[in-house]
Protein backbone atom coordinates (compact mmCIF):
# COMPACT_ATOMS: atom_id res chain seq x y z
CA UNK A 1 0.00 0.00 0.00
CA UNK A 2 3.02 2.70 0.65
CA UNK A 3 4.40 1.84 -2.34
CA UNK A 4 0.99 3.17 -4.67
CA UNK A 5 0.72 5.86 -1.98
CA UNK A 6 4.42 6.89 -2.69
CA UNK A 7 4.25 6.37 -6.75
CA UNK A 8 0.84 8.66 -6.84
CA UNK A 9 2.07 11.38 -5.01
CA UNK A 10 5.75 10.78 -5.93
CA UNK A 11 5.51 14.17 -8.94
CA UNK A 12 3.55 16.30 -6.58
CA UNK A 13 6.93 17.04 -4.20
CA UNK A 14 5.96 18.97 -0.64
CA UNK A 15 2.40 17.13 0.28
CA UNK A 16 2.46 18.79 3.83
CA UNK A 17 -0.80 20.95 3.32
CA UNK A 18 -2.62 18.67 0.63
CA UNK A 19 -6.58 19.01 1.07
CA UNK A 20 -7.87 15.38 1.23
CA UNK A 21 -10.09 16.59 -1.33
CA UNK A 22 -6.78 16.43 -3.62
CA UNK A 23 -5.39 13.55 -2.21
CA UNK A 24 -8.41 11.71 -3.51
CA UNK A 25 -7.89 13.73 -7.04
CA UNK A 26 -3.98 11.97 -6.87
CA UNK A 27 -5.11 8.82 -6.01
CA UNK A 28 -8.23 8.47 -8.46
CA UNK A 29 -5.67 9.41 -11.16
CA UNK A 30 -3.10 7.18 -10.32
CA UNK A 31 -5.69 4.51 -10.19
CA UNK A 32 -6.72 5.41 -13.61
CA UNK A 33 -3.38 5.08 -14.57
CA UNK A 34 -2.77 1.64 -13.56
CA UNK A 35 -6.49 0.59 -15.48
CA UNK A 36 -4.96 2.04 -18.73
CA UNK A 37 -1.71 0.26 -18.55
CA UNK A 38 -3.04 -3.04 -19.68
CA UNK A 39 -0.07 -5.49 -21.19
CA UNK A 40 -0.86 -6.20 -25.26
CA UNK A 41 0.16 -9.66 -25.26
CA UNK A 42 -1.89 -11.44 -27.76
CA UNK A 43 -0.27 -11.39 -31.27
CA UNK A 44 -2.91 -10.27 -33.27
CA UNK A 45 -3.11 -7.46 -31.06
CA UNK A 46 0.04 -6.36 -31.13
CA UNK A 47 -0.19 -6.68 -35.70
CA UNK A 48 -2.88 -4.73 -35.38
CA UNK A 49 -1.45 -1.88 -33.38
CA UNK A 50 1.99 -1.95 -35.45
CA UNK A 51 -0.34 -1.87 -38.58
CA UNK A 52 -2.42 0.73 -37.87
CA UNK A 53 0.83 2.71 -36.21
CA UNK A 54 2.13 2.81 -39.90
CA UNK A 55 -1.00 4.16 -41.56
CA UNK A 56 -1.37 6.60 -38.98
CA UNK A 57 -0.89 8.89 -41.81
CA UNK A 58 -4.07 7.88 -43.97
CA UNK A 59 -5.94 7.35 -40.57
CA UNK A 60 -5.28 11.38 -39.22
CA UNK A 61 -6.42 12.44 -43.17
CA UNK A 62 -9.72 10.46 -42.83
CA UNK A 63 -9.81 11.94 -39.02
CA UNK A 64 -9.29 15.89 -40.65
CA UNK A 65 -11.71 14.62 -43.52
CA UNK A 66 -14.43 13.54 -41.50
CA UNK A 67 -13.82 17.13 -39.05
CA UNK A 68 -14.21 19.03 -42.30
CA UNK A 69 -17.37 17.68 -43.41
CA UNK A 70 -19.07 18.34 -39.97
CA UNK A 71 -18.52 22.18 -40.30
Amino acid sequence: MGRHIATALDEYGDIWGMTDKELAFVMDKYKTKLEMDVPHTDESELDKIIKEGMDLDNILKEEDEDYGDNY
